[in-house]
């Protein structure tokens, strides 16, 4: 244990431990017990009992470990009040009263509780984009606006799609549990977007002070790995590596010493990691190689043309403008068809990326979607029309949801008002 540090100190270490730890104790808890519900609540009251007990007693060394088995002996408690697990009583009192848990047992295939619990979550009798959600809401940690940011949907939209899927699990008595091999492709798609959308909110954190989550971000090249150690030869399991890689080697230089956005034309290159900048240039070439290339592999193919331009004025833009028109028929999206727009106002000058955002001001997925109005402030703003330019720079800035993104816009506005 360490010393009891202050309830404000402990709170935060409480808060961070369960950060770290949530999706293995969340994994653990629902394999032991196959109850998605009963795993949250139990991990919450986890949580509530190391705020009572650790400014008394201290941290303990393995937090974690501490959390498991406090939720291990809660669920029991629950489970001895229901007759309908008294069949399980028995095995589940020898595990839940263990002091130090061990690993979860996992199979070959998966050698990762939490991915274990992603594949078991992408079960067939879920729509996909209900699978997903409950992926990343229950088992990923993001919180159900992170989840809804993620699918350009409202708040309460995404609140009410996490509850169906859950009571969809729980009425068809969907089990959990790893799927077969000749299981898991079919379940992949919705795996690697789960994997996806948990480090774009890494990468451009949806709320905070900070614009980055890099633990998020991490935490996704961790399981895209595993996913490429497991899958080899799935092109667009090497197509989502590359892609992490690639954009995660411009961390260091998204922001200034100030945590001041930087946008990628204004970044300072020789501060991107060559490292990874080579290794996923050369799983590019895997994902693009063998027929016809997936959406994460274009993705990663328009990353890799921005990492080869030692300066912003050698961007190859007419090649990425190419790349978009692949992935928009692979994988027509507003936000595709919005990246596309900004690449051909750089290929083709101003109007006539401003054409093509104007041409999407219909789509509801963009409306709440601050880059969107960024963009044409941006647009507006070169083409001199600085008044519609003030317009769309506020409303950026009022959706906008970081702290270091308010301050560039703030910026931006307050250069159009001096002009």
């Amino acid at each position: 244990m360490t010393d009891p540090g202050t309830s404000a100190d402990t709170a935060l270490r409480v808060g961070a431990v369960f950060r770290e730890e949530h999706g293995r104790l969340l994994a653990a808890l629902v394999h032991r017990f196959g109850d998605l519900d009963l795993a949250e609540e139990v991990a919450s009251e986890a949580v509530e009992a190391a705020l009572r007990h650790w400014p008394v007693d201290g941290v303990p060394d393995r937090p974690g470990a501490w959390l498991l088995t406090t939720a291990r002996r809660r669920a029991l408690d629950r489970l001895r009040r229901d007759r309908t697990y008294a069949d399980r009583l028995a095995i589940l009192a020898v595990e839940a009263e263990r002091s130090e848990p061990g690993p979860i047992p996992v199979g070959d295939d998966l050698p990762d509780d939490r991915l274990e619990l992603f594949f078991a979550c992408a079960h067939p009798a879920l729509s996909p984009d209900d699978r997903i959600a409950l992926i990343l809401r229950c088992l990923a940690g993001l919180s159900t606006g992170e989840v809804a940011r993620a699918f350009l949907v409202p708040h309460k939209t995404m609140a009410q799609r996490i509850v169906r899927a859950k009571k969809k699990i729980r009425d068809a008595r969907i089990p959990f549990r790893v799927p077969r091999r000749d299981e898991l492709s079919e379940r992949l798609p919705v795996v690697l977007s789960a994997v996806y959308s948990i480090f774009t909110e890494g990468y451009a954190a949806s709320s905070g002070d900070a614009l980055q989550r890099l633990d998020l971000a991490e935490e996704a090249i961790r399981l895209a790995r595993i996913l490429h150690r497991l899958m080899p030869s799935e092109r667009e399991v090497t197509g989502l590596l590359a892609l992490v890689l690639l954009v995660h080697a411009r961390r260091e230089a998204r922001t200034d010493s100030t945590g001041a956005l930087v946008l990628l034309a204004d970044q300072d290159r020789t501060r991107w990691d060559g490292a990874m900048i080579d290794e996923g240039r050369g799983l590019v070439g895997d994902a693009l190689t063998g027929g016809r290339p997936g959406p994460y592999a274009v993705q990663a193919a328009i990353a890799a043309v921005h990492d080869d331009s030692e300066r912003a004025d050698q961007t190859d833009w007419p090649q990425i403008v190419a790349l978009y028109d692949v992935l928009r028929a692979l994988a027509p999206s507003p936000i595709v068809a919005l990246n596309r727009a900004v690449a051909v106002a750089m290929r083709d000058g101003p109007a006539a990326g401003l054409a093509q955002l104007e041409d999407l001001a219909g789509e509801p997925a963009l409306r709440e979607h601050h880059p969107y109005s960024a963009a044409r402030a941006e647009l507006l703003h070169r083409l001199g029309r600085h008044g519609e330019a003030a317009e769309f720079y506020r409303r950026a800035l009022d959706l906008a949801g970081t702290a270091p993104e308010r301050r560039y816009l703030a910026l931006k506005l307050s250069e159009i008002d001096l002009q």
